[in-house]
């Protein structure tokens, strides 16, 4: 089975790209951060407590790459007539149940 969104692409400005990898780098450094601290046996509960701040930083990530797609991807394929879109954002939301 051939993956039918391969060949797709977003191209996003310097300034949005420099945004998420910002964001990505925070989350990287909070997981290498758990990492640390379960190696130092850190007591569980301060564990959980950046564990759920990773989960809140990820979400917001989603989040902002969400209304990008909404706002520029989705919006530009039914301008030129890709309707199809509308059933990978429908599986999109899906996922994110």
């Amino acid at each position: 089975m051939e993956c039918e969104n391969c060949n797709k692409v977003t191209v996003r400005s310097e300034d949005n790209k420099k945004d998420l990898t910002t964001r990505m780098n925070r989350i990287i450094g909070q997981m290498n951060g758990v990492k640390k601290m379960i190696e130092d046996n850190r007591y569980c509960d301060d564990i959980l407590i950046q564990l759920s701040a990773i989960d809140n930083s990820i979400k917001s990530l989603a989040t902002k790459i969400l209304d990008y797609h909404l706002h520029i991807c989705l919006v530009n394929s039914i301008k030129n007539g890709d309707e199809t879109v509308v059933d990978e954002i429908t599986d999109l939301f899906k996922r994110f149940k």
